[in-house]
């Protein structure tokens, strides 16, 4: 089998959907299945490997990560003809992805797509409500040439399904489970940050107004006094709001950058809650690693993340945008040991029913089918 990607943001960048291509990309290789991406390029002298085709581009202003690329369609039309894929998976719904469809069709190659971002709620917090009609007819547009739509979540479904979208199937997202354990050294973390405090609260994400992470500075001053001064946070990540929050931040905040790898394991590890306050999240990456550190999460009762948390057993959902609410279940939660314990070690034990292996092998059969469909053959 021979699979073409389209998609708008690919590694090294830091989101979900690159990480969570670069992985899927990666284990098709390892499965013998070959692969040819196309992407944008970030630095225009970095090493590009043979089966990735890089692009010139440009940052997209709702999502700096994400980038425009300016595709040749000649270039893109030579290097499929030459790779001669069995289907085309487009990612992203930006320049690659149109041209991904263009190509699919001129050269009858099947389709897939998947929907990674909820771009409309991402409006609500970039004052730009008023195009949301416009950007759900473009995406229902978008996505209706695709045999099949890939989605994270069952809310995500259920939104695309009441904007029209037909063909959904969910594509759930794993975790590495030996990466990501609570049996890091603890200590060291608290070394290399200087925490004294008792407990380590911690948020890793984007730095942006659509993760509403403002309101960790409301969610902080609300907690009690007493429990306050004994309360170390790490803010894990960067983005455009950074600069502002860390001016406005206490002294019991640590703003770390962005982590990867041991290093973010090893603050989940650390971290006695994980404070996940974004309304718009299709799944929700960072809730399930920090699960499977065994550490619970205090997450907004939104997308995709309410369908992670079980709420009362792995952690709290919270109503979005209310910090008050935030704010009493981590009191709660500090203040009940033993129901934070069990709760770390239920969280373990649901992540480790989340493969990444049983989930690549669903979607490979689902690409087998749908290049069945278009009369090609079929692969075991």
């Amino acid at each position: 089998m021979k699979i073409a990607f389209f998609t708008d943001t690919f590694y090294p960048d830091i989101n979900g959907v690159a990480r969570t291509l670069k992985r899927f990309t990666d284990y098709l290789s390892e499965q013998n299945i070959a692969v040819k991406i196309f992407a944008p390029a970030n630095q225009p002298d970095e090493y590009v490997p043979s089966h990735i085709h890089r692009f010139k581009s440009a940052s997209f202003f709702l999502y700096p990560e994400c980038r425009l690329a300016f595709p040749n369609y000649f270039q893109v039309k030579a290097e499929l003809e030459k790779f001669n894929p069995d289907l085309i998976h487009v990612a992203t719904p930006f320049n690659l992805g149109l041209s991904g469809i263009y190509c699919a069709k001129k050269l009858n190659i099947p389709l897939a797509g998947s929907y990674h971002t909820d771009f409309d709620y991402y409006l609500e917090f970039y004052d730009l409500r008023f195009l949301s009609g416009i950007l759900w007819k473009y995406m229902t547009w978008f996505h209706s040439s695709f045999k099949k739509t890939f989605v994270p979540s069952i809310e995500t479904l259920q939104q695309l399904k009441q904007h029209g979208f037909t063909n959904l199937e969910i594509w759930p997202r794993g975790v590495d489970c030996q990466l990501f354990h609570p049996h890091y050294d603890k200590l060291s973390v608290r070394h290399e940050y200087s925490i004294r405090k008792k407990y380590l609260l911690t948020y890793a994400g984007r730095l942006a107004p659509e993760k509403n992470v403002d309101i960790l500075l409301d969610i902080a001053q609300l907690i009690p006094p007493d429990l306050n001064e004994n309360i170390h946070w790490l803010i894990v990540g960067d983005g455009p709001l950074r600069r502002k929050i860390q001016a406005a931040a206490p002294k019991n905040m640590t703003f770390t950058g962005y982590l990867t790898g041991q290093q973010l394991a090893e603050v989940y590890s650390a971290s006695d809650l994980f404070v996940f306050p974004s309304p718009t999240e299709t799944f929700g990456n960072v809730v399930l690693e920090s699960l499977a550190s065994g550490t619970p999460v205090i997450g907004a009762n939104s997308g995709g993340v309410k369908s992670i948390i079980q709420n009362g057993v792995t952690g709290h959902l919270c109503k979005p945008g209310n910090a008050e609410d935030f704010s009493q279940s981590i009191t709660n939660l500090l203040m009940n040991p033993k129901v934070r314990t069990q709760m770390g070690f239920d969280g373990r034990e649901y992540a480790l029913t989340q493969r990444w292996d049983g989930i690549f092998n669903n979607l490979i059969g689902q690409y087998e089918a749908i290049i069945g469909e278009s009369g090609e053959k079929r692969y075991a």
